[in-house]
């Protein structure tokens, strides 16, 4: 269901749709009843002439007496000096040289030839399509004979035509609104989506920001209102700013982090890394880390190299995410994990703790941004808080993994361990995909 702003959206988006492309239906519509209309008076004119030339071939100029004269008793329709009923002609006429009338049939003439040679439409009782054709022999013109017929073919093809077009044209815009308006959902969609996400990261930054901003004025104001006693007192609220201060900086730096790495990383930055060398640093220091949470840390790595294309400052961040997640919720004797395979020419780096483990619940919910989780749940689901942290750890790490072009998914029970995976593919692997393509 689309908000108010974006419904407005989608009717501008379904109207500008609509009315651009009605424009253009419009337009070709025009176009095409226009060119049909050329092409049917085209038609309708040439067989209009092939049936006067076929009148005037009939015209005989003889001798006589010595006397040239002009013979049209064997002029079709002319000659017989009536129209057969199941003639289309309504008229044929034949004037002299010199513009005089000379015989006609159908419809009284003017006695002067007044229109000249060519083709007129003439509005009578009826649509009529004239021509009047000079007709000549030994190069000289020997008179004008001038044929009428009805339009009616002509204007019964166009009325067909503009039927079609008045019904199909209001019903290809109805279909058009339909499909803008459809189509304008399809589009918003995303949209909304992008914007709620964005309304819902706002909300919960503030909301994060809020409460260190708060902290910070009041420790100051505390310090102005009253002073410290003594140095150490004076010491601990500033230590107090301090420690503050630096937790806004890290959500700062986490958001900035988010921020700037939304979808895949530029080629320039990528680099060929091993990922065993890589794994076996990040190990020497989160075993000394977690020795000192009394834990047990684990390292499998395979004897060969395994390579991708990475950002290795970035591919660090993320798995010690992982890591330091494991920590935070392995409780003191249990065990964490960190394992390097191959499959399907992927890398898979995993990140096993025997900690709290996550409910089903709340799985789907743990890579989205400031959601935490602790070990009070709520039956309706709702998303409680844990202490420390900001709930951007899972976030980051699963969008850095992303950007690489790689996949993180996770298994959890309540009460017995969770497992991260990180799926990238190797560099042989994105070789065999390149030549392939």
């Amino acid at each position: 269901m689309f908000n108010p702003l974006f419904s407005h959206s989608r009717r501008n988006l379904a109207r500008w749709f609509t009315g651009s492309m009605g424009s253009i239906l419009v337009v070709f519509a025009a176009t095409l009843f226009f060119l049909e209309t050329q092409e049917q008076m085209r038609a309708f004119d040439q067989e209009l002439l092939n049936k006067s030339r076929t009148m005037a071939a009939a015209v005989k100029y003889r001798l006589h007496e010595g006397r040239w004269r002009v013979e049209l008793s064997d002029v079709p329709v002319l000659g017989s000096n009536s129209i057969p009923y199941d003639n289309e002609v309504q008229y044929v006429r034949w004037y002299d040289r010199q513009g005089q009338l000379v015989r006609f049939v159908g419809a009284l003439p003017p006695e002067q030839l007044a229109i000249a040679p060519g083709f007129v439409t003439l509005s009578t009782p009826q649509l009529l399509r004239q021509i009047t054709l000079p007709v000549f022999q030994n190069q000289d013109a020997i008179g004008y004979l001038q044929v009428a017929v009805p339009l009616t073919p002509v204007r019964t093809n166009l009325r067909q035509i503009r039927l079609f077009l008045s019904v199909g044209v209001p019903l290809s815009l109805a279909v058009i609104g339909v499909a803008g308006w459809l189509l304008g959902g399809f589009a918003m969609q995303p949209i909304q989506a992008a914007y709620e996400r964005l309304q819902r990261f706002t909300a919960d930054a503030s909301h994060e920001l809020r409460s260190p901003l708060a902290a910070l004025l009041s420790n100051i104001q505390i310090g102005i209102v009253k002073p410290a006693a003594n140095l150490e007192t004076q010491e601990r609220r500033l230590q107090k700013l301090v420690e503050i201060t630096k937790s806004m900086t890290v959500l700062v730096n986490n958001l900035l982090l988010l921020a700037r790495y939304e979808g895949s990383l530029p080629a320039s930055t990528l680099k060929v890394v091993d990922l065993v060398p890589l794994l076996k640093d990040m190990a020497g220091t989160f075993e000394t880390e977690a020795t000192q949470h009394h834990l047990r840390f684990g390292c499998t790595l395979p004897d060969h190299p395994l390579t991708v294309m990475a950002d290795a400052d970035l591919l660090q961040r993320a798995i010690a995410n992982l890591l330091n997640n494991a920590l935070k919720y392995t409780p003191p004797g249990g065990t964490i994990e960190l394992r390097l395979t191959a499959t399907n020419q992927q890398a898979l780096i995993q990140v096993k703790d025997t900690g709290i483990g996550i409910p089903e619940a709340f799985l789907q919910f743990i890579f989205e941004r400031f959601y935490r989780v602790d070990q009070v749940r709520t039956p309706d689901h709702q998303r409680p808080k844990k202490s420390g942290g900001f709930g951007l750890g899972l976030a980051i790490a699963q969008q850095i993994i992303q950007a690489h072009g790689g996949k993180i998914h996770v298994a959890s029970t309540e009460g017995s361990g969770s497992c991260f995976t990180i799926e990238l593919p190797l560099i042989n692997h994105r070789f065999r995909l390149l030549r392939s393509s």
